[in-house]
């Protein structure tokens, strides 16, 4: 059961998780990232389309492709095919998010038919990681006739044509999605022949489909008491491993009218210091998650390497926010709790999508402990298309947002919260260039696992001072599978990246696992 529908099975321009998981099936990477998710250098990465690799300078990268590796209409995969495909993820009328994370790679050529070079701006830690993990090899010769501003929409996006280790056979939309194993997957056959993404709205329904055992899978079983009730259930398995979401409360600093002026109240760093010394975020997190979740020490999921609970962040102190709100002239003159200031009151409208449960809870809450300090909290409840659509546009005080994020900070953190994310994730517009400058100095020159995750911290101190956002829950995933499904291993960056090692014995085969050979 999946909590949603694919936008688009074509790589560049999909932008949802499940669109994510399902594409991982169809489509194969140069090489791919190992269970330790180590970002920097190429010593834990695995073989996928590239059968090895070599270094021929400082800023040279060089692919030696497996030579039996076919598109599902037979064609070869080739290095033209590699070099379209940084074509394609480069074009900014594909505009895909994937495109300013590989702006440190300055050309992709074929030298011929299996060896693709990849020639680099300047030297820095994670080249490598760049240059295979945020691009799917796409097929040029299918692709290659279709006017790129129409990627979003082509049929290709609704059929695709991969090289991965499934097959894709129909897309019921609003219903079901289907794939089955396909025989020319050069490494491994996958070992589940056919798989049926079912599509829910409702986290409630997958957890019940799951635990009746109307569904097989499911990603995420949620809050605590969909966790009791798949572990209930004496067919299911429950699998927990480190979550790569987390949650926040996210300032606008510009006018939602006008970007070119700072917010009323949001612009005022002081102000959001306040705000967020008002929220007990731990009292939150259990009343939401139980034990299920940690506050995040910064903007970054469970599964980020730079995870330091000793990273300095604003304390809870509602006497110190009440005092500070007090020194910045916000009382409460007409005694109706709200404090206001030259008959302002302290007042913002926070933006929260429908189709969320857990924001929608934490909005609720949030709005409470603002009320005890003064502070007065309006719901803007919205559909999801909505909420990105206003998000995206800046019309908002503040929003519940949720990320997703990549193994490593540098995309993420980079796009979200510096200036390289105005006009995209970067929603609220923070915008401080001693933190940028912190942000490239660390992406560029740390050479080791110990010395960025000390310069990350250094950034993420900084951020935390100046108080862009709320950073509220990041969540431990737990997921839930059939027992009768054996060898599951979830990696966290990517839940199904391994599906194709699942198994389902003989002896456990149903009626709905069969397929025709």
């Amino acid at each position: 059961m999946a909590p949603g529908e694919p936008d688009i099975l074509l790589p560049p321009v999909a932008a949802t998780a499940i669109a994510r998981d399902v594409s991982d099936q169809l489509f194969r990477k140069l090489a791919d990232i190992g269970l330790s998710s180590n970002t920097i250098g190429d010593e834990d990465f695995q073989p996928d389309l590239a059968q090895r690799w070599e270094w021929q300078g400082p800023l040279t990268l060089v692919f030696h492709l497996d030579g039996r590796a076919r598109w599902q209409d037979g064609r070869a995969v080739t290095a033209g095919d590699v070099a379209f495909t940084y074509e394609a993820y480069t074009d900014s009328l594909v505009n895909s998010t994937s495109r300013p994370l590989l702006r440190l790679i300055s050309a992709v050529t074929a030298r011929d038919s299996l060896t693709a070079v990849f020639r680099f701006r300047k030297r820095y830690p994670e080249m490598f990681y760049d240059a295979v993990y945020h691009m799917r090899v796409l097929p040029e010769h299918l692709l290659r006739s279709i006017p790129r501003d129409t990627w979003r929409t082509t049929a290709f996006g609704r059929a695709p044509v991969g090289d991965g280790p499934y097959r894709f056979v129909r897309w019921k939309a609003g219903e079901s999605l289907e794939l089955i194993a396909d025989s020319t997957f050069s490494p491994e056959r996958a070992h589940i022949r056919r798989v049926i993404w079912r599509f829910t709205p409702s986290l409630p329904v997958a957890v019940t489909q799951v635990a009746a055992g109307e569904a097989d899978a499911t990603e995420v079983l949620g809050p605590p008491n969909f966790v009791k009730q798949a572990q209930a259930a004496p067919q299911v398995a429950t699998y927990p491993y480190k979550g790569g979401t987390y949650g926040y409360l996210g300032f606008n600093l510009t006018a939602p009218d006008d970007s070119s002026r700072p917010h009323p109240l949001f612009g005022d760093h002081r102000v959001r210091r306040a705000l967020t010394m008002a929220i007990d975020r731990e009292r939150l997190l259990r009343s939401v998650f139980g034990d299920l979740a940690k506050v995040p020490p910064g903007p970054m999921a469970q599964l980020s390497w730079i995870w330091d609970p000793a990273t300095r962040a604003l304390p809870y102190d509602s006497l110190e926010a009440t005092r500070l709100l007090t020194r910045l002239g916000w009382i409460d003159a007409n005694g109706d709790g709200i404090r206001d200031q030259g008959g302002r009151a302290l007042s913002f409208r926070l933006l929260v999508p429908t189709t969320s449960g857990i924001r929608r809870q934490y909005a609720r809450l949030l709005q409470e402990q603002f009320r005890l300090v003064g502070v007065d909290v309006q719901l803007d409840e919205v559909d999801f298309s909505v909420f990105i659509a206003r998000a995206r546009a800046g019309q908002f005080d503040a929003l519940l947002n949720a990320w997703s994020t990549d193994p490593t900070p540098s995309a993420g953190i980079r796009q979200t919260w510096t200036r390289a994310g105005f006009g995209g994730s970067n929603y609220g517009r923070y915008a401080n260039p001693t933190f940028d400058r912190l942000v490239d100095r660390t992406v560029e020159s740390a050479t080791t696992r110990a010395a960025a995750r000390r310069a990350w911290r250094r950034a993420i101190e900084m951020l935390n001072q100046d108080a862009p956002a709320i950073f509220l829950f990041a969540p431990d995933n737990v997921a839930a599978v059939d027992r009768r499904v054996a060898g599951v291993a979830i990696r966290p960056d990517s839940w199904l990246a391994l599906l194709r090692t699942w198994r389902i014995p003989a002896d456990r085969l149903t009626e709905r696992d069969r397929v025709d050979p």
